[in-house]
């Protein structure tokens, strides 16, 4: 079995582009699946208090993980994720001081 990476990505909308990169967002799991990029594992979104999108999906290997990066159908979908929204980390989110976080599911 290869090894496989679990990621969490995390999207926080700058101010009035909350519904942009709803949008953006909404054709980054299928875009993945028809590139053959993550495993059938279930993508689960959730939504931070402060509107962060916060993705978690599974790679189908690293090697996966890097080509998601010279795809011309992925790139440029990060591209505009990238235009409407801050890259975030986990310890950004104010739900990261807690002991057992909790978040809003986001179904698109």
């Amino acid at each position: 079995m290869s090894e496989t990476n679990f990621a969490i990505a995390l999207y926080r909308p700058n101010p009035g582009k909350e519904n942009e990169l709803r949008a953006i967002v909404k054709e980054h799991e299928p875009a993945l699946r028809q590139e053959g990029l993550i495993t059938e594992h279930p993508l689960t979104r959730l939504e931070g208090a402060d509107g962060t999108i916060i993705e978690m999906f599974e790679w189908k290997s690293a090697e996966a993980m890097h080509q998601a990066h010279k795809s011309p159908v992925i790139w440029p979908i990060w591209e505009r994720m990238m235009a409407v929204a801050e890259m975030a980390n986990l310890a950004s989110l104010q739900e990261a001081n807690q002991p057992f976080p909790n978040f809003k599911r986001l179904e698109l």
